[in-house]
């Protein structure tokens, strides 16, 4: 999982600033998330900078969106299954034009002429280049350049204010009060003026490994040891041959300059799927994105190499898509990938979140914004993330809502819940303040998208030293803790209320209001779990021991790549938003229970993985054949 953290500077434009108006009507619409640690406000952002100010409309009928979402995803209902078209989701959410207008006037009434005024092809946002004075002026604030020790710089404000009538058609402004509160550990990849990309190294999450060389051959006697993929088959009983592999899809999202090596693929399968020697996945570049390899080693290697060796060693021969997203340059955030596969989402780059395209800059990516290039695959699978305190609540869930139109076309989106227990990237925690600090932290940090309740989060597990893949696995506690607890954005979802109230009832955390979220009416991640121990991967042309829930996503996307073919093959259809049905009593016995282990972190034993669904694997992990059976039973 890679951080998101990231951040440009603007050219220099001269452009005339509008006259400031009346504040009487004005009030505040956002504010920081928290404010940041041990980053300086230096100085005020020079006047004349110019801003791609982006301004998210109220989408309609988001009321209706968890409704819609479970009419076709809950295996009670009689619409199971009968996703649909990207016309109709665009058309259903769509702002209104009224919003359009009222936000277009605004505008010209602040003096921004009409030829400045864009509207996306989503008719989700309203763009307009504008100097910082201008914005200043619009939004009733002040921008302001805050400086890390490292040199790191970018650019943020505390709050902005709208009109009270502009409220009701407004979600969001970017860029504004969104704060990226960590800096890479090693600064070689990027430059001082800039925090780093989705895809560049660092430390805080990506696969992880112990640097142990592999000097024998595994075997599913050692499995303890050596996890590969004939462990995972015997671990979750794989064994579904692919019948229609032509008819099928799985996604791996990767951000540039991630890549994998191709002769590391091809050592993979030379050990552990012979026939599929000299196979490649097939690229989508989203925004730029190629498979570089000029920068070489686990940082860069790891987690593509990893991702793709095991996903296309358990789904062959069914053809795996990876979603390359972004340039050498600019690099990317998750909604760049979003936007590739869902046109309506088109629009709403942050310049401090995501990449801007065309990119201008030497050696960047000139070509269109990859905007509905493709349609999205049956099954997404994504390791990255952030912590859920460096956005703020209206960003979280403008992005979240897109994951649950993504489920009403039929995709099941995973996302890895996390390696450092109940802290967030890099085991950082909160103060009492809802800071990250690198040291006295008490307060959890829970990761983002994985708490946002229409991705399905995936933890992780270990098959327990010295026991065999016929035992009871445990929580994964080999140099990562499974990522698991409870949104602070995020109100519970309907899908697992009875079984996180059944967790909180029967064995309630020790822990206070100062430490997590214990409301008992928020979302909690993550939703199940796969191994994330020991996996033996070709990387740089050897073989390594990488741990972490990285491992665990892309295992259980293929799991359900594997369900979609036989739902496929029958002439159903695949199963779309997974958590409504994994949370069903009716398939409580399609998983094995990890009852042993726990997610420690900030200082404290963490949550600890018991009976039914708990914050450190979810319902359990998969049991193939059972799961797949109960699936075919579905419309």
């Amino acid at each position: 999982m890679r951080v998101l953290l990231q951040f440009k500077l603007l050219a220099l434009v001269a452009v005339a600033v509008a006259a400031p108006s009346s504040r009487s009507d004005y009030v505040v619409h956002e504010r920081r998330a928290a404010e940041p640690y041990d980053w300086v406000q230096t100085r005020r952002l020079e006047s004349h900078k110019v801003l791609p100010l982006r301004i998210g409309l109220k989408q309609q009928n988001m009321h209706k969106l968890d409704e819609m979402l479970m009419s076709v995803a809950h295996p009670d209902s009689e619409e199971y299954g009968q996703h649909w078209s990207p016309e109709q989701v665009a058309e259903f959410f769509a702002p209104s034009d009224a919003s359009i207008v009222t936000v277009k006037e605004w505008l010209a009434n602040q003096g921004f002429h009409p030829e400045r005024i864009r509207i996306s092809v989503s008719k989700g946002w309203v763009d307009v280049n504008a100097t910082v004075a201008e914005i200043e002026s619009l939004l009733d604030t002040e921008y302001h350049v805050y400086t890390h020790p490292s040199g790191h710089e970018q650019i943020s404000c505390d709050s902005y204010s709208l009109p009270k009538h502009i409220q009701d058609h407004v979600d969001l402004v970017k860029p504004t009060v969104h704060f990226n509160h960590r800096v890479p550990h090693d600064p070689v990849y990027l430059p001082k003026r800039s925090v780093n990309k989705l895809g560049l190294p660092s430390s805080f999450n990506g696969p992880k490994t112990n640097g142990e060389k592999i000097t024998i051959t595994p075997t599913l006697d050692n499995c303890d040891k050596f996890t590969t993929p004939d462990c995972l088959r015997a671990l979750y009983s794989i064994n579904y041959k692919p019948i229609v592999p032509h008819l099928n899809s799985y996604g791996i999202v990767e951000f540039t300059p991630q890549a994998y090596l191709a002769g590391d693929l091809d050592l993979f399968f030379a050990n552990f799927s012979k026939s599929q020697v000299g196979k490649r996945p097939n690229l989508l570049s989203i925004d730029g994105g190629f498979t570089q390899t000029t920068n070489q080693s686990f940082d860069m290697n790891g987690e593509s190499d990893l991702d793709l060796e095991y996903a296309m060693a358990l789904v062959n021969p069914t053809p795996i898509t990876l979603l390359q997203t972004g340039d050498a340059v600019e690099g990317a955030g998750f909604n760049n990938w979003l936007e590739a596969v869902d046109g309506s989402f088109c629009g709403g780059d942050d310049p401090t979140q995501d990449g801007i395209y065309p990119d201008n800059k030497p050696g960047g990516y000139t070509g269109p914004q990859s905007c509905g290039i493709a349609k999205p695959p049956h099954v997404v699978s994504i390791s990255y993330g952030q912590d859920e305190v460096t956005i703020t609540a209206a960003y979280a869930s403008r992005q979240c809502a897109e994951y649950g139109k993504l489920g009403l076309l039929g995709t099941t989106v995973l996302y890895s819940s996390g390696d450092f227990g109940v802290a967030g990237f890099g085991g950082v925690c909160l103060n009492s303040t809802g800071q990250t600090v690198d040291e006295g932290g008490v307060k959890f940090s829970p990761a983002f998208p994985a708490s946002c309740p229409y991705v399905t989060a995936v933890g992780a597990t270990q098959v327990n030293p010295g026991s065999t893949v016929k035992e009871p696995e445990g929580a994964c506690e080999q140099v990562i803790f499974s990522g698991g607890g409870f949104s602070n954005i995020f109100p519970m979802p309907s899908y697992q209320k009875a079984a996180v109230s059944s967790f909180l009832k029967h064995y309630p955390p020790p822990y206070t209001a100062g430490q997590y979220n214990n409301s008992g009416t928020v979302r909690a991640f993550p939703d199940l779990s796969a191994n994330g121990a020991n996996y033996v991967v070709a990387v740089d042309g050897e073989f390594s021991l990488v741990y972490g829930t990285s491992a665990s996503a892309p295992v259980v996307g293929s799991i359900i790549t594997l369900i979609n073919d036989a739902r496929l093959a029958i002439g159903k259809r695949p199963v779309g938003f997974l958590n409504p049905v994994i949370y069903s009593p009716a398939f409580s016995f399609g998983f094995h229970d990890i009852t042993s282990g726990g997610n420690q972190g900030c200082g404290t034993p963490g949550f600890t993985a018991t009976s039914g669904w708990d914050p450190v694997t979810g319902v359990g992990t998969p049991k193939t054949n059972v799961l797949l059976a109960e699936f075919l039973l579905l419309p």
